[in-house]
């Protein structure tokens, strides 16, 4: 690309938003998951705990009344209402995620965590990566990053959109911890069809993410834009 180096990129005359640095997902959080299973080897890093940063009472209830169903459900080898449950779970509420994945390995269903993994991918962009945060802050960054990776699988017209939304609503560090993952994980050629529903606004931030990723990955999507038509 040394060549592409001395030519200007030209991209539509938008102003290039800058967004804040993504702060460590773990800073000031407790490990929650990890604090109420009674396992503290889960959390890369113990921190005091607040009760006020604690699960409400109904929420570990019902973690725990779920995985046993599950449990169940597999001794009995119901697997397509465990699949079922397991979907329905994927929509629960972030802060529940690190606790369900130690009470799940503790219940000796791993392979149930991963598959929770998987259908959480599908979940709204700014759920998404909240639900990923959770697992961060609790000492699980690798499954956050899975997901991640996992969601950003979606069609790349789904991908813009999302970010769009995520602007709207003013929420930058989401848009920049999601095209992080987007433009890490996917193509070149892929991620800047995600420009296609609004080229003006998406193609200066996926250039941002390049940027931050690697010299290298951002010349190879400035070059899979040009050739999309998405600069001139």
């Amino acid at each position: 690309m040394a060549d592409e180096e001395d030519v200007p990129v030209a991209v539509p005359p938008v102003v290039v938003p800058t967004l804040p640095a993504p702060a460590p997902a773990a800073t000031g959080r407790s490990p929650r998951g990890a604090r109420f299973a009674g396992a503290a080897e889960e959390a890369v890093v113990e921190r005091p705990t607040r009760e006020d940063d604690a699960l409400g009472a109904a929420d570990l209830a019902e973690v725990g009344r779920t995985v046993d169903v599950l449990a169940r459900l597999r001794r009995e080898g119901r697997s397509g209402e465990a699949h079922a449950l397991l979907a329905e779970v994927a929509g629960w509420e972030p802060g529940r995620f690190p606790l369900l994945a130690v009470r799940l390995h503790q219940a000796g269903l791993a392979a149930d965590w991963q598959t929770l993994l998987w259908e959480a991918a599908s979940l709204p962009a700014g759920r998404l990566v909240a639900a990923a945060d959770e697992l961060a802050a609790a000492g699980r960054a690798d499954d956050g990053r899975q997901m991640l990776r996992q969601g950003v699988a979606r069609p790349a017209g789904e991908i813009g959109r999302a970010v769009l939304g995520l602007v709207a609503e003013g929420c930058h560090r989401e848009v920049r911890v999601l095209l992080d993952a987007y433009v890490r994980a996917r193509a070149p050629e892929e991620a800047a069809r995600s420009a296609e529903p609004e080229p003006g606004r998406l193609v200066p931030l996926l250039l941002e993410a390049a940027r931050g990723v690697s010299d290298e990955r951002y010349w190879d999507i400035v070059h899979a834009l040009r050739v999309a038509g998405f600069a001139a």
